[in-house]
C-alpha cells in the first residue's frame, strides 16, 4: 500500500455487522479514502455514510477475484466471520468455509495484487491457561472457532508482508439491524428484571466496538503491519462486567448471579484465564481503549440516543 497522504481506496467485507459498520463510518467520514462496503445483503443497512456498496460473499472466490480487480483497493479490511462459538463447534463446515476459505480467496487477491489484508482475529486462538497474552505468546486454540481462526490468521499472513492482523474479544456495541451481543442481551434482562446467570471463571477484556474500529483505523494510516491486540484496557470476570453494567444503568444488582463456565454445558470450550495485553496498539497506534466503566457509559448513551432504555 503507498503512502498515506494519497487518496486510498479501502474495501471493506462484512459491513452489515456491528465491527463493519463502525469501521465504515470511520473511514467514510474521512476524505483521503474511497470507501467501498461489502457484505452478503442486497443492501447496506446503514444509510448515513457516505460510500459505496456491492453485494459480496466472501465464500465465493470468482467474486471476490471481479470485485477486487474492479475496484483496485489499497487495502481491504476483513470485517466477515462466523463468529458464534457454538455453532462453529456444530456446524464446522459452515464455519471453515467463511472464517477459513473465504479469508483464503481475499489472500490470494491481495498477494497477487500486493493489496494490504487487514483481519481482525480473536483471543480464541489462545487456550486461556494463562492469559493475559500478548502478541507473541504461544497460540493453543480448544474450540473450533478458535481453529479456524488460528488458520485464518496463516491465510492472512501468507497475504504478503504488509499484513495486518487484530485479535480482540467480547466486542459489544449498538449497531443497525446487527444481531446481539453480551452487553444488548444483559441490558434487555436485567431492564425486565430477569435474573442472569454469568459466569465468574471466564477472564479477558471487554471490548467497547468504537475502540476495535479506531484501532483499524489507525493501523491502516499508521501504514503497520504484523499482528496487534485490540482490547478493552481492563481485565475481569464476565461476571465483573456484568455488575458493573448494573451500576451504570442503575440496574438490579441481585439479579446477577454467579456460575461456572463447566455449569453452562456449551458445546464448545473456552479459554478461561484468557485476557490480551495492549500496550503494543498503545504505544505504536497511539491508541487509548476504554476501560470498563468509560466503555459502558458511552454504550449507555448510544442505547439512550436511540430510545432504547
Amino acid at each position: 500500500m503507498s503512502g498515506t497522504s494519497q487518496f486510498q481506496r479501502i474495501l471493506v467485507t462484512g459491513a452489515n455487522g456491528l465491527l463493519g459498520q463502525k469501521v465504515i463510518q470511520l473511514f467514510s467520514r474521512d476524505s483521503r479514502f474511497d470507501v467501498l462496503a461489502t457484505a452478503k445483503g442486497e443492501t447496506l443497512l446503514l444509510d448515513d455514510v457516505s460510500c459505496g456498496y456491492a453485494s459480496l460473499d466472501i465464500t465465493d472466490r470468482k467474486a471476490v477475484r471481479e470485485l477486487v480487480k474492479n475496484f483496485e483497493p489499497d487495502a481491504i479490511i476483513n470485517c466477515a466471520a462466523m463468529t458464534h462459538v457454538d455453532k462453529c463447534e456444530t456446524e464446522k463446515e459452515a464455519c471453515w468455509k467463511i472464517n477459513v476459505d473465504g479469508v483464503r480467496h481475499l489472500a490470494e487477491i491481495s498477494k497477487a495484487l500486493d493489496i494490504k489484508l487487514v483481519h481482525v482475529s480473536t483471543d480464541y486462538v489462545f487456550d486461556g491457561k494463562n492469559g493475559p497474552y500478548r502478541e507473541d505468546a504461544r497460540v493453543n486454540p480448544i474450540s473450533y472457532y478458535g481453529k479456524s481462526k488460528l488458520a485464518s490468521e496463516n491465510e492472512t499472513i501468507a497475504s504478503g508482508p504488509d499484513f495486518l492482523i487484530f485479535r480482540t474479544m467480547v466486542v459489544y456495541g449498538l449497531g443497525t439491524g446487527t444481531k446481539s451481543n453480551f452487553a444488548i442481551w444483559l441490558v434487555q434482562q436485567l431492564k425486565e428484571n430477569k435474573p442472569v446467570n454469568i459466569v465468574t471463571d471466564q477472564i479477558g477484556n471487554s471490548t467497547l466496538v468504537e475502540d476495535l474500529a479506531e484501532a483499524i483505523y489507525h493501523g491502516v494510516i499508521k501504514n503497520v503491519h504484523g499482528i496487534y491486540n485490540a482490547a478493552g484496557s481492563d481485565i475481569g470476570s464476565r461476571f465483573d462486567f456484568a455488575i458493573k453494567l448494573a451500576e451504570v444503568f442503575g440496574y438490579n444488582k441481585k439479579l446477577i448471579s454467579p456460575v461456572l463456565t463447566a455449569s453452562l454445558n456449551q458445546p464448545a470450550p473456552r479459554p478461561l484465564n484468557s485476557g490480551l495485553i495492549i500496550l503494543k496498539a498503545e504505544a505504536e497506534l497511539g491508541m487509548k481503549f476504554s476501560t470498563t466503566e468509560e466503555g459502558l457509559i458511552r454504550f449507555r448513551q448510544q442505547l439512550k440516543q436511540a430510545g432504547l432504555i
